[in-house]
């Protein structure tokens, strides 16, 4: 899986490359999305749980064309606590957003998915039990749905899926919400 992550954001880098030199100009963004978040924890050896929660994203980057952008972005998809119990989960990321707009002039309907790397902060403690805290590094991937008003200002449906490891610990996490985006 990561030498094929590695090798799609490869390809995508270098079309990045050629296409920036071919574009005068480019757009600045910003994207703020707020979700439910669906968190499956499987511990080696005791089994898993799941567990829901809000999520929430702010990031930005720039499109090199109406088309192709590079994302940058920190998101927090988890955070519990209660009398002898606390988690969270949460971390920042890089990627590539691929986006098709239905529309004449950057007006209408779009589909966008992104893809890149998911650097995750996650901890969690049990009383009697002890802790856990660490950093992964795996790969993200999501899709949006969404209406752009005009040239500026969009609003969708987005669908994430990121993932973590820590030790024993495996955390996978979906999210599902709604995002707006305004470009410059």
């Amino acid at each position: 899986m990561q030498s094929v992550l590695k090798a799609g954001l490869a390809l995508a880098l270098f079309s990045l490359a050629g296409t920036a030199a071919a574009v005068e100009s480019g757009s600045p963004f910003v994207r703020a999305e707020l979700a439910r978040s669906a968190v499956d924890v499987e511990v080696e050896g005791l089994g898993s749980d799941t567990d829901d929660d809000r999520a929430f994203l702010v990031g930005g980057g720039y499109y090199f064309t109406p088309n192709i952008a590079v994302e940058a972005f920190h998101t927090s998809l988890y955070d519990y606590a209660e009398e002898g119990y606390a988690a969270d989960l949460k971390g920042v990321g890089v990627g590539v957003v691929l986006r098709k707009n239905f529309g004449a002039d950057a007006n209408g309907f779009y589909v966008a998915g992104r893809l890149g790397a998911f650097r995750a902060r996650g901890s969690a403690e049990a009383e009697d039990v002890g802790s856990i805290d660490g950093n992964s590094t795996k790969p993200y991937a999501g899709i949006a749905l969404g209406y752009d008003f005009n040239e500026h200002v969009g609003a969708g449906v987005a669908y994430s899926m990121y993932r973590a490891d820590f030790d024993d610990l495996t955390v996978k996490a979906r999210t599902l919400g709604l995002q707006v985006e305004v470009r410059f």
